[in-house]
C-alpha cells in the first residue's frame, strides 16, 4: 500500500497527505465498501452479511441494514418485456458467420407453443489449455456484448422467451395481483443528522423510494430527494449517500440502469440547494464527511479505454481512495491512497468518532486483507454478532443472529451488563438508525409474514421500553392463515441445516403442493427472514409452499459455516440444497414435479449446478443472474474479487475444483430415459456489469444445443435478457413487478398450475 502518491494535479506531495490523514476533522464511521458480489436486490429478499461487511445478491437477500443514516441500501428484482434489440463483433479475432436463422429441431410442450431454439454458431475450435486440460469454449463469441452477433442471439432468444411468458394462462392474473398487494406504504426508520430527522418512503407503487427530511418527529414532512423525477422510467437510482456531521451538507450516489457504477453529487440541505461538485468513475466507493464538512473521502477508478456504462466486461482494477474539498473541480482532488503492486485491493476511509483519526480498512475480494480488532464483545450463547451500535455515549446496541432469527439487546459500555434485551418475534431486524451522540433509536423488524414494523425507544426513560412508532399492513392477505416453522434436515455428511418452511394452515402434508426453495449459500451472507409478496402471492393463489435452505457458504453461523460452503468444500452448497428439496419430498410437502428453485448471482450458480447433477430432483429451476462460467469468471469487471469463495482456475489445484461443478461445463444429457432436465428460466440484463450477461447467454447456448435437441426434452429451457437493467440494486417497481410476473407465469405453466381466486 501506498498513501498518496501521483495524482491529479496540484495533489500534494506524501508528506502532505500523510499529514493532512493525521489532521483532517472527523466524518462519520462507515462501514468497508461492499464485497463485488451478492445476491441480486430483488422484491422482499433479504440476505445479511456478517461481522459488518457489506453484502453480496437474493431470497433473494438483502443487503443488512445497519443504519439508516450510513447510506446502504438492500438490492431489487427486474422489468417489463423489453423490445428485442440486435446484437455485436466476437471477442476472438477473425470474422463470424452470419447467425443462421431460427430453424433447429422442434421442442415440444405439452399443452404448450411448439418452440424452436435458434441455431447458433459453435466454434469448435475455441479450445483453451488449463493445466494439461483441453476446454473447448464454443459460445466464447458471446462474450463481447457490442458484437453483431451477440445481439443478434439476444434478439433471437427474446423473441421466442417473451410471447412464451406473455401467454402464461395466469400471468395477468399474477401480474394484476402483484400491483394491487404491492401497493402498500413502505418506510424505512427515522435517523437524525444534525438537527433534522430523515426517513425513505415509498407510496407503494413508486419505482424509488424518496427522501422525506422532518424538523421534529411531530414535525410536517418535506421531500429532500425524489429520485423518481430523475428518469421517465424509473431507471436511475440512489445508490448510497453520507451527510455531513452537522447534517448541512448531503453527497448522494446515482446509477443508471442497474449500472454499479455511480455518479456523485452534493446538496447543501437548508433549502435541498444542488451545489455543483459532480464525481465520476466511482465504483464501491465510502463516503466519509470530515466533520468540519470541508470534504469527503471516496474511491474511485482509473481511466479505460472502450465504454464505463454498465454494459462493458472490462475488469475493474487499481481503485484509489480521494479526498475531495467541497467546491472545488475533481481534477483537484486529493490521493490518499493508491495499491499499485496489489491492483484488486479496495481501501475504504472510516473516520473516529472524534474526528481525529482515518482508518483505511483494505479489501481484496471479499474478505478483508487487514481487520483492525478494538473491541472482544462476549458472544450470546451460540449466536453470531451481526454488528454493534454505540448510542448515548455509555450505551452499546447489539444484534445478534442465533439459529438464523435475529436477538437485539441493550447493554452499559462501562460494565458490559445487559440492560434490555428487545422482544421479538421469529424474523430480522433490516433497520436501525442511533449514533453515540443520540439519545433515541429506532429498529425496524420483519419477517415472513409482517411487512415490517418500526419501533422507537427513547433511552433517557428509566423503563427503556420501546413503542411502535410505525405500522405497515397489507390488505388481502391475512397472516393469521399463515405459519412459518423451522426445521432442521441433514445433509449428505449429517451436517444439521436450518430451513424455514411458510404455508398455509391445515395444509395435507401428501406431496401435492407445488414448493419454492431458494437459496445462496455464498460470501458469508446470512438469507434471514423476510417479507415478499411475490412468494405470498405464490402461496395463496397458487396453492405453494415456501421454503428458505440455509444452507453452508452463508454466514448463519459465523466463518465456520462460511468455510464449509467455499472453495473446495462448495460441493457441500449443492449437497445441502439438494437435501433440502429431498426434505421436502420425503416429509409430503411437494414432489419433484412440482418443486421449482431459486438463486439469483451466486444462487444462480447454485440452482444451474444442481439441476446440472440432480435433473431428475426439480420440475423448474429459475436462475438469476448467475454464475455460469467458473473457468473464466475472475476476467470480467469485479469477478477477480470473487476467488476468495470460488478460487481461480489458473491454479491447477483450483481447476479441479472448479471444473467439476462449473454450470457451464456440466451440462449432459441424462442416460435415463425417463428423466430431462427441469424447465428452466435464466433471467439476466444488459447492465449487469457485477455478474455479466456473458454468463447466461453461452449457459443457455449450451443448455439448447446438448439438452435442448434430444426428442425426450419436452420441458422449456429459456432465457430473458432485460433492457436498461443490472444485477439488481435500485431497479425500478415497475421492473420488479413484470419480473416476478414473469417469473411465477413461468413456474404455473410448466408445472401446471391453477390459479386459486
Amino acid at each position: 500500500m501506498r498513501p498518496g502518491g501521483a495524482g491529479a494535479a496540484g495533489a500534494p506531495a506524501e508528506g502532505a497527505v500523510r499529514r493532512a490523514w493525521r489532521t483532517l476533522g472527523t466524518a462519520r464511521s462507515l462501514l468497508p465498501p461492499p464485497p463485488p458480489l451478492g445476491p441480486p436486490a430483488g422484491e422482499g429478499l433479504q440476505a445479511s452479511p456478517t461481522a459488518a461487511s457489506c453484502f453480496l445478491h437474493v431470497l433473494p437477500p438483502r443487503r443488512q441494514s445497519v443504519c439508516a443514516s450510513c447510506g446502504r441500501e438492500p438490492p431489487a428484482p427486474p422489468l417489463p418485456a423489453p423490445q428485442p434489440r440486435l446484437a455485436v463483433s466476437p471477442a476472438r479475432s477473425g470474422p463470424l458467420p452470419k447467425p443462421a436463422p431460427l430453424h433447429a429441431a422442434p421442442c415440444l410442450f405439452p399443452a404448450m407453443l411448439s418452440l424452436q431454439y435458434p441455431d447458433v454458431y459453435r466454434d469448435e475450435t475455441a479450445v483453451q489449455d488449463y493445466h494439461g486440460h483441453k476446454i473447448c469454449d464454443p459460445y466464447a463469441w458471446l462474450e463481447d456484448p457490442d458484437s453483431e452477433q451477440t445481439k443478434a442471439f439476444v434478439e433471437a432468444q427474446n423473441k421466442i422467451t417473451v410471447p412464451f411468458l406473455e401467454q402464461c394462462p395466469i400471468r395477468g392474473l399474477y401480474k394484476e395481483r402483484m400491483t394491487e398487494l404491492y401497493d402498500y406504504p413502505k418506510y424505512s426508520c427515522h435517523f437524525k443528522k444534525g438537527k433534522r430527522y430523515f426517513y425513505f418512503y415509498n407510496t407503494g407503487l413508486q419505482n424509488q423510494r424518496v427522501l422525506y427530511v422532518q424538523d421534529s418527529l411531530e414535525g410536517d414532512a418535506r421531500v429532500f430527494l425524489d429520485p423518481n423525477i430523475l428518469s421517465d422510467d424509473g431507471t436511475v437510482a440512489l445508490r448510497g449517500y453520507a451527510f455531513s456531521e452537522d447534517g448541512e451538507y448531503f453527497a448522494y450516489g446515482l446509477s443508471a440502469s442497474g449500472s454499479d457504477w455511480v455518479t456523485i453529487k452534493f446538496m447543501k440541505v437548508d433549502g435541498a440547494k444542488e451545489l455543483p461538485d459532480v464525481l465520476e468513475r466511482v465504483k464501491f466507493s465510502c463516503m466519509a464527511w470530515t466533520h468540519d464538512g470541508k470534504g469527503m473521502f471516496y474511491n474511485s477508478y482509473p481511466q479505460q479505454d472502450g465504454k464505463s456504462d454498465g454494459t462493458e466486461t472490462s475488469t475493474n482494477l487499481y481503485q484509489k481512495l480521494y479526498y475531495h474539498v467541497l467546491g472545488t473541480d475533481q481534477s483537484e482532488d486529493i490521493l490518499c491512497a493508491e495499491f499499485p503492486d496489489e491492483p484488486k485491493w479496495m481501501g475504504g476511509a472510516e473516520l473516529s468518532d472524534d474526528g481525529r483519526y482515518v482508518l483505511l480498512s483494505i479489501r481484496e475480494g471479499c474478505d478483508p486483507v487487514n481487520r483492525l480488532w478494538y473491541c472482544d464483545l462476549q458472544q450470546e450463547s451460540n449466536g453470531i454478532t451481526e454488528w454493534v451500535a454505540c448510542v448515548r455515549s455509555n450505551f452499546l446496541v447489539l444484534c445478534y443472529l442465533h439459529d438464523v432469527k435475529n436477538i437485539l439487546q441493550l447493554h452499559d459500555l462501562t460494565t458490559g451488563a445487559l440492560l434490555k434485551t428487545f422482544p421479538l418475534e421469529v424474523g430480522s431486524i433490516v433497520g436501525y438508525s442511533g449514533q453515540k451522540k443520540d439519545t433515541e433509536i429506532f429498529y425496524q423488524f420483519t419477517s415472513f409474514l409482517s411487512p415490517g414494523i418500526i419501533y422507537h425507544c427513547d433511552l433517557t426513560k428509566e423503563e427503556l421500553e420501546p413503542r411502535v412508532f410505525r405500522e405497515v399492513t397489507v390488505k388481502g392477505i391475512d397472516a393469521s392463515d399463515y405459519q412459518t416453522v423451522q426445521i432442521f434436515y441433514p445433509s449428505k455428511d449429517g451436517t444439521k441445516i436450518p430451513m424455514f418452511i411458510v404455508h398455509k394452515k391445515g395444509i395435507k402434508l401428501d406431496g401435492s403442493h407445488p414448493a419454492f426453495l431458494y437459496g445462496y449459500g455464498g460470501f458469508n451472507i446470512s438469507i434471514t427472514p423476510n417479507y415478499s409478496v411475490s412468494r405470498l402471492i405464490f402461496v395463496r393463489h397458487m396453492g405453494g409452499i415456501l421454503a428458505v435452505a440455509n444452507i453452508r457458504g452463508g454466514g448463519e453461523y459465523g466463518e465456520t459455516w462460511h468455510k464449509g460452503g467455499i472453495l473446495a468444500n462448495k460441493q457441500n452448497c449443492f449437497d445441502d440444497f439438494q437435501c433440502a428439496a429431498e426434505y421436502l419430498i420425503k416429509e409430503g410437502y411437494t414432489s419433484p414435479k412440482r418443486l421449482t428453485i431459486n438463486g439469483g448471482s451466486n444462487g444462480g450458480l447454485l440452482v444451474a449446478a444442481c439441476a446440472n447433477q440432480r435433473p431428475d430432483l426439480f420440475g423448474c429451476v429459475i436462475a438469476q443472474v448467475g454464475v455460469m462460467d467458473m473457468l473464466k469468471f475472475h476476467k470480467y469487471t469485479i469477478g477477480h474479487a470473487w476467488t476468495t469463495d470460488y478460487g481461480c482456475s489458473d491454479s491447477k489445484q483450483h481447476f479441479e475444483w472448479l471444473v467439476k461443478y462449473s454450470p457451464l461445463h456440466n451440462v449432459k444429457l441424462p442416460e435415463a430415459d425417463d428423466i430431462q432436465y427441469p424447465s428452466m428460466l435464466l433471467l439476466t440484463a444488459d447492465h449487469d456489469d457485477r455478474v455479466v450477461p456473458l454468463h447466461s447467454l453461452k449457459f443457455i447456448a449450451t443448455l439448447q444445443y446438448i439438452v435442448g435437441r434430444s426428442r425426450k426434452q419436452s420441458n422449456p429451457l429459456l432465457i430473458h435478457v432485460d433492457t436498461k437493467a443490472g444485477h439488481g440494486a435500485g431497479k425500478p417497481t415497475a421492473k420488479v413487478i413484470e419480473e416476478v410476473s414473469d417469473m411465477f407465469a413461468f413456474i404455473a405453466r410448466c408445472l401446471n398450475i391453477d390459479w386459486i381466486p
